[in-house]
């Protein structure tokens, strides 16, 4: 049984883990094993996971081919920790890379690793795009999230995220993103701008977007705002940077998330499934003639993560060797599109968001989403929300969940906006 001291207000974490922990107290249990889309606690009941690393386990939890490949590389003393020297897993990884993902899209864009999470990566392309281009201004959007190192915390919008910076984030310019604001056509405005020397934008870098934003609220961007954002960054000597952290790695139904939209981006930051596992490892993909670095002058102790090479070369293989991953993807995210949609009508002036499996429901209200979330909890769903308000009950299940599991899963949503909806006193406010 969970000595419930330890997640409670007087038990270790509240002791000795910083205040900045976040997610455990939305779910103040113990979690011990997982397996694919169920988590299990120390108490042992099982739970439906539809926040999945928020989108790191796209593959869910210890998929059984990684995890024996992982154990048969450590077992064997393989490589654990070697710079950014040779190894046999780091072979393998690139060239299943290359094989699987590169060139069946066409792509001749260099793999540079960086340190081990998304923020990591988004640092290098923004450092890469002023070192190639002489420019100092990146053009990042409303709503957006890159990472909290403070470059890419600079171009992120959240402004509560933003005032952990502690001084003035540079470098950054901010353009409303698609529908940001009601009424206006965002890229004639951004274009206006940019064209109109007395508008006090310097000329860019880069373009820094995610073509769903996952932490603003699920806003997911029109090819035509893509490729326009494109034609515009050509147009003033800028870099396109699309950030797919969250939303690629088949997230949207394709391995990346701009696919099939007509764009193809100069650097693309990856991360969090990249890996496979829920390892640590990221990368940003570079146009082969924007690969100007000099030899570590940009690097770090953790660039490349040896087990993340050996999971994610089995990731590819397994899933990336043909189109069937992407149509089951791509039939669940139709089955999540129907039931949201289901759902949201039975809330006044609430409207769904997303793509693919990566879909949620603005309820219009952060108090009701985290009343929804709270009582999905209790009824054994881990989900959460995301948005400016926090208004947005998010869906990011595994994409490898069962059918039956994830119509479970979306039972439990309904159930909660059912009783919060009807209910006098939301939970968010007992």
């Amino acid at each position: 049984m969970t000595d419930h001291s330890t997640t409670g207000t007087t038990g270790i974490y509240a002791r000795r883990e910083s205040e900045a922990r976040s997610y455990c107290r939305s779910f103040p249990v113990e979690f011990t094993t997982a397996r694919n889309a169920t988590l299990t606690d120390s108490d042992g009941r099982e739970y439906i996971d539809f926040l999945a690393g928020c989108s790191s386990l796209n593959y869910g939890h210890n998929d059984p081919d990684m995890k024996a490949a992982l154990v048969d590389h450590i077992s064997r003393d393989g490589i654990t920790h070697g710079l950014d020297m040779h190894s046999d897993a780091k072979t393998a990884f690139l060239e299943a890379f290359e094989r699987l993902v590169l060139s069946p899209r066409g792509m001749d864009h260099k793999v540079m690793m960086t340190g081990p999470t998304g923020t990591n990566a988004v640092e290098a392309a923004m450092k890469l795009a002023r070192k190639v281009t002489g420019r100092e201004t990146i053009v990042a959007f409303t709503n957006g999230f890159h990472g909290m190192t403070m470059g890419a915390l600079a171009a992120t919008g959240n402004a509560g995220k933003r005032g952990g910076a502690g001084m003035a984030l540079h470098g950054i310019v901010r353009m409303p993103y698609e529908g940001a604001l009601e009424g206006v056509d965002s890229l004639a405005m951004i274009e206006a701008m940019l064209d109109n020397p007395s508008s006090g934008i310097d000329k860019p870098a880069a373009f820094l977007i995610e073509p769903v934003q996952g932490e603003g609220g699920l806003n997911a961007a029109s090819a035509a705002f893509l490729r326009g954002i494109a034609r515009l960054a050509k147009a003033h000597g800028a870099l396109l940077i699309a950030d797919d952290i969250q939303a690629g790695i088949g997230r949207t139904g394709p391995f990346f998330s701009f696919e099939d939209m007509g764009v193809m981006p100069d650097l693309i930051p990856l991360a969090k499934s990249l890996s496979g596992m829920g390892l640590p490892f990221a990368a940003l993909l570079i146009r082969p003639d924007l690969d100007v670095w000099k030899p570590a002058e940009h690097n770090g102790t953790f660039r490349g993560n040896t087990h993340a090479f050996v999971t994610a070369r089995v990731a590819l293989e397994k899933f990336w060797a043909d189109d069937a991953f992407r149509r089951q993807t791509e039939a669940k995210g139709t089955m999540l599109q129907r039931r949201l949609g289901e759902i949201a009508a039975l809330i006044p002036g609430a409207r769904l968001k997303g793509r693919g499996m990566m879909q949620g429901i603005d309820v219009g209200s952060g108090a009701l989403a985290a009343a929804v979330c709270a009582r999905c909890f209790r009824e054994g769903l881990v989900i959460e929300t995301s948005g400016a308000h926090d208004e947005v009950v998010k869906v990011l299940a595994p994409l490898t969940i069962p059918e039956d599991q994830l119509a479970r899963g979306l039972d439990i949503i309904e159930a909660a906006v059912r009783a919060e909806t009807a209910a006098d006193t939301p939970i968010a406010a007992e």
